[in-house]
């Protein structure tokens, strides 16, 4: 296989085009926007999408409702296969851990609405139409 991407310490590049090319993000639009809610978090900072990045720094992501905590092993400005991008990070044993447990939360969650059955009954009906009629 065919790699892209330096570890050398002295690598940088900016924090959102590593998210990207990462594949935490689909655009680099989107990890601007996360960076800048707050949602990455730089060597425990919250930091600016402009911010670089270098290998040996720790991360905390958060998409939507997944946590990771990487450490940037190498860089790469271009967005490779997923095989490869898995190669720029290193995630902890205690994010894995954590990420399977909201998992196995999120698969044994019952589904929304699961507990309503059939049509609503006309007292129902009446509630979703005043509902949607007030002012």
């Amino acid at each position: 296989m065919d790699t892209h991407f330096t570890t050398h310490p002295d690598a940088r590049l900016r924090l959102d085009k590593w998210l990207w090319a990462a594949r935490f993000f689909k655009t680099r639009s989107l990890a601007a926007k996360a960076i800048e809610a707050g949602h990455v978090h730089l060597n425990g900072a919250a930091v600016k999408p402009s911010r670089d990045v270098k290998p040996g720094d720790q991360l905390e992501i958060t998409v939507s409702e997944t946590r990771w905590s990487v450490a940037v092993v190498a860089i790469n400005p271009y967005r490779r296969p997923a095989e490869e991008a898995r190669q720029l990070y290193a995630e902890s044993p205690e994010s894995q851990a954590r990420r399977a447990r909201e998992r196995e939360v999120r698969r044994l969650a019952p589904a929304p609405g699961s507990d309503l059955r059939g049509r609503p009954t006309k007292k129902a009906r009446r509630q979703i139409h005043d509902f949607g009629t007030r002012d």
